[in-house]
């Protein structure tokens, strides 16, 4: 546990909510609720075909399925790399529901301590940060 970030955030507040309680167990609660949003910068291959619409798919020409299967192949996809995002444009049309569910896979709903990367937060951390 990295205290001084713990420390730093109780000091700051939450970025969205403000100040974090004064009680302890209130703040750690407060800390670990998921309520924010972070971009997913990389997903797999495995999910993002699960992510594949199935009557989209089958719709596609054999040379696109082929295109597709290979790229979903990969372990690692960058979801934000524009070659990416204009390939799944290429192969589905920017309108569709494929390209509209991969979207909403780019993001995850993550704590603020996940966040800033302190991990879970309990009431006997945020006593002893708040003594630094």
């Amino acid at each position: 546990m990295d205290y001084i970030a713990l420390k730093a955030e109780l000091d700051a507040g939450h970025p969205d909510t403000g100040a974090y309680s004064t009680n302890d167990a209130t703040a750690a609660a407060e800390l670990n609720a998921v309520n924010r949003t972070v971009p997913r910068t990389s997903m797999n291959g495995d999910e993002i075909f699960s992510a594949t619409d199935n009557a989209e798919f089958i719709g596609l020409t054999d040379h696109k399925q082929q295109l597709w299967v290979s790229f979903t192949s990969k372990d690692i996809i960058n979801a934000y790399d524009a070659t990416n995002i204009n390939f799944v444009d290429y192969i589905f049309g920017a309108g569709s529901t494929t390209k509209t569910t991969l979207a909403g896979l780019r993001t995850e709903d993550v704590s603020r301590a996940n966040e800033i990367g302190i991990g879970e937060v309990d009431e006997w951390k945020v006593e002893y940060a708040r003594t630094l």
